[in-house]
């Protein structure tokens, strides 16, 4: 029995297009005719929805941005009456209200597909325990990848994130396969077996597990991977757009396949707003084309990637894009120096001797200072391996960044616990 659209995933390229296009048609004219926001929006850009003739007509259009869905905060941008509308999802905003993305029953349903999707091309099958150990509640995370996971027939643990000691009992007690986790978290609990001289290649049976909510390296995914003994994909998506589920890695680990059929995707300049060459990194945009009570129209995601347009190994025409290097508001300055987070990340992940857990701290007059754990066998060892060690730090976060920072070497257990979302960056400067 089949339980999710495959011929979506079976398309040419062509036909993958026209899709795109009739589909993007249909959005197009909805939204102007039922969205107050978007037919103002069109009217003044002098734009006639009835004259879309290409994909690339796109470009013509208004970008929407996060302080869209505050304005029209919380019913303004609904497409469908209330009565349609079976669920919301929050995502958090620095003005105190929150991003307020609503789903109708044909929403759900296709949101569960296309998990359905990611799963199926990592190669889980009905026969695999996921626990799901993102939040449930308001965020779309844990619940969408439930369903998803249930739509296959995936007997789903909702575990939630932290109580760890509980994590650990119910991986051994149901035979746990699959996890859906934060990256920072997978890295604690990791640390937390070790400690309990828990052997997960021989005691458990993990086989893999989904990243998301937080950028992370191919450093720390690589970590992940040899510290557990599985597989590691990235899950890419964000409330706006569904959850997860909006990209994907397959068996290959080469970039993230976007469902193309629900989502049309662009590149910008984050500056001036402008297409980039195909290939150059760029802030990833997208357009809804297949969503009921809430299509979103060029929704600037703050995410910064690259289209990939080497076709894929897996013979999917679905295009894909690059690992996110950061949000275009997570970058911080020193010393005139941008710098992601994931930067950093990636060059402590790749370090012999460094731990699961780290912390960066801007102080006041630029000072970057990155406390970070290292594995508990060098405290006993001699002062000459925890110089040299400091130094191997210090020398390749300067060689990546043009920044010298001050390194603080802790023992494990030192930095607050990540049991869900980590904070990584403390910015004393703004405080």
């Amino acid at each position: 029995m089949q339980f999710w659209n495959k011929t979506a995933e079976t398309l040419t390229r062509q036909q993958l297009e026209e899709l795109q296009l009739e589909r993007l048609k249909k959005v197009l004219k909805r939204v102007y005719q039922k969205v107050p926001h978007y037919k103002k929006k069109f009217q003044d850009s002098n734009i006639n929805v009835s004259n879309i003739k290409s994909l690339d007509d796109i470009k013509k259009f208004p970008f929407t941005i996060k302080e869209d869905l505050f304005v029209d905060y919380p019913y303004g941008l609904l497409a469908v009456s209330l009565e349609k509308v079976l669920r919301l999802h929050t995502s958090s905003g620095t003005t105190g209200k929150p991003k307020a993305i609503f789903f109708s029953r044909r929403d759900i349903n296709n949101s569960a597909e296309l998990i359905a999707r990611c799963l199926v091309m990592t190669g889980a099958t009905k026969g695999d325990i996921l626990q799901n150990s993102m939040t449930y509640g308001l965020f779309t995370g844990a619940f969408v990848m439930h369903y998803g996971a249930e739509k296959i027939g995936i007997l789903v643990i909702p575990a939630g994130p932290g109580n760890t000691e509980r994590q650990i009992s119910l991986m051994k007690d149901f035979g746990t396969t699959m996890l859906h986790i934060t990256p920072s978290y997978a890295l604690y609990i990791a640390s937390v077996l070790y400690d309990k001289g828990i052997d997960p290649k021989k005691e458990l049976k993990l086989k893999r597990a989904y990243l998301g909510a937080e950028p992370f390296s191919e450093a720390t995914r690589k970590k992940i991977e040899n510290i557990l003994g599985i597989d590691v994909y990235t899950c890419y998506g964000l409330t706006e757009m569904n959850g997860p589920g909006v990209g994907f890695e397959c068996l290959y680990k080469d970039g993230l396949h976007i469902w193309e059929d629900n989502f049309l995707m662009e590149i910008i300049n984050p500056v001036n707003g402008e297409t980039v060459p195909e290939g150059e990194i760029g802030e990833l945009v997208l357009t809804t084309l297949n969503r009921e009570a809430m299509p979103l129209i060029r929704y600037r995601t703050r995410d910064l990637t690259r289209i990939i347009s080497e076709p894929c190994k897996c013979g999917r025409t679905h295009r894909k894009i690059a690992r996110i290097i950061g949000r275009s508001d997570d970058m911080f300055i020193v010393k005139g120096v941008n710098i992601f987070p994931q930067q950093i990340e990636h060059i402590l992940m790749g370090i012999k001797g460094v731990a699961q857990n780290y912390q960066i701290v801007l102080e006041a007059y630029d000072e970057m200072i990155i406390k970070v754990e290292i594995d508990r066998e060098l405290f006993d060892g001699k002062i000459e391996k925890l110089i040299r060690l400091k130094d191997e730090i210090i020398d390749k976060i300067r060689a990546a960044t043009l920044v010298k920072p001050k390194v603080e070497l802790l023992e494990p257990g030192t930095l607050p616990a990540n049991e869900g979302k980590a904070k990584r960056v403390i910015d004393k400067r703004t405080i």
